[in-house]
């Protein structure tokens, strides 16, 4: 791609991104916005968090998923190898135009570099010598691979090779693809290295620095993940993840025409996720939640949340408040004292709680006293008051002492 293109290119995409940026959050009660139109052959739509299906076509159809294979390749070099131990390069015969990390044979590499090499550039020698580090060769590695499908429910995915190169019998779906990718989001280590533009691996026979083949990274600022693929079985294929208004959204698409087309269905599907959600306060500092009685006080008691609480609220999902106070309370009560809480849950789901406080001191009824008003006044603990009241008692005694003296004739 010449520089030209590829500068026009990321500002179409830059562009795209201030346009959701700027989209206005949905609103209940207005119409529904409708998926948009995607020139992927599949693809799938889903929240990261609660899984929830937000638009998809031909989900559980399968089909050659390219160099996505690799998180397959990943999961298990993840799940079987420590991430310091070196290894040693196996010969590797590419074919023309295959992705490499430019490994030789023999060469010692982290485990750590290798999933760096294999995630960022596609690195095809990275997966070989990741498969025989795990398993001893290659066939074993393949098997272990559709055992994993099948443990994680994979339906639609069997394995041939631990790369994506096109055979019989490496098919997946964008369902699979998805729910493989969510599972591997759980390792911190996996999300960082897939929403890294560029890294520079050190571990090697020497230094190299590898590029993310995934263009999204970098150019867009709440792109963070995942993985890219092609082939000619395969068209274009991408997982991607972005994260907005708190909410994590995961899009798969598959059998793209183009590297242009892979890239704006996807941001046009996240784009349409995002406009499903909404930022609610469903509490506000300060806010009044609930009253109690006051046994013995002087007046009843207003119970008020300490502090806001945010949330984010998907289209069909409703965010609810559940107070937990005690109905009555004995005299006195210093305001701001800690009583109950305020917990908030969305379709069910506690996403938060906030302690509620007294909103102002009740005294004892009839208390009218130097100390209960300066108690009813000033803030902090009852000692700090009584202590304050006897200093100026004391302070107004010697006063008057003092006056006295001074009237006594010599």
């Amino acid at each position: 791609m010449t520089r030209g293109r590829r500068g026009a290119r990321r500002w179409a995409l830059l562009l795209a991104a201030l346009t959701l940026a700027s989209a206005a959050p949905a609103r209940a009660g207005t119409a529904a916005p409708k998926p948009p139109r995607i020139s992927a052959s599949a693809w799938i739509l889903l929240d990261a968090e609660d899984r929830a299906r937000l638009a998809a076509s031909d989900p559980n159809r399968s089909r050659a998923m390219a160099s996505t294979t690799k998180l397959m390749t990943a999961y298990l070099a993840l799940r079987e190898l420590p991430l310091d131990e070196r290894l040693v390069a196996p010969r590797y015969h590419p074919i023309p135009g295959e992705s490499l990390l430019g490994l030789e044979a023999g060469e010692r590499i982290s485990v750590r570099d290798l999933l760096y090499g294999l995630l960022l550039p596609s690195g095809n020698d990275a997966a070989a010598t990741l498969a025989v580090g795990v398993a001893g060769s290659t066939s074993r590695f393949v098997d272990e691979m559709n055992r994993a499908a099948r443990q994680l429910g994979l339906r639609r995915t069997s394995y041939a090779n631990p790369i994506g190169l096109d055979e019989r019998g490496n098919d997946s779906s964008p369902r699979d693809l998805a729910a493989l990718t969510l599972d591997l989001r759980r390792r911190a280590l996996f999300r960082q290295i897939v929403d890294t533009p560029r890294a520079t691996l050190r571990s090697g026979a020497r230094r190299r620095t590898v590029v993310n083949h995934n263009d999204l990274i970098g150019e867009v600022p709440w792109i963070n993940g995942v993985k890219t693929g092609y082939t000619a079985d395969a068209g274009y294929v991408l997982v991607a993840t972005g994260t907005k208004k708190r909410v994590t959204l995961l899009s798969v698409v598959m059998g793209a025409p183009s590297i242009r087309a892979r890239d704006d269905d996807t941001l046009a599907l996240l784009k349409y996720g995002f406009s499903l959600y909404r930022v609610e306060r469903p509490v506000r500092s300060g806010e009044t939640l609930a009253h109690a009685g006051v046994a013995d006080g002087e007046r009843g008691l207003a119970l008020a949340a300490s502090r806001s609480l945010e949330t984010t609220v998907r289209r069909d999902q409703r965010s609810r408040v559940r107070v937990d106070a005690p109905r009555s309370l004995p005299a006195p009560v210093r305001r701001g004292e800690r009583i109950g809480r305020a917990t908030v849950t969305v379709d069910g789901e506690r996403v938060g709680r906030v302690p509620l406080v007294a909103a102002y001191t009740v005294r004892v009824a009839g208390a009218e006293s130097l100390v209960a008003r300066a108690d009813g006044v000033l803030p902090g603990p009852r000692g700090v008051v009584w202590a304050l009241a006897m200093a100026v008692v004391a302070a107004v005694g010697i006063g008057v002492v003092a006056a006295i003296a001074r009237r006594r004739p010599d």
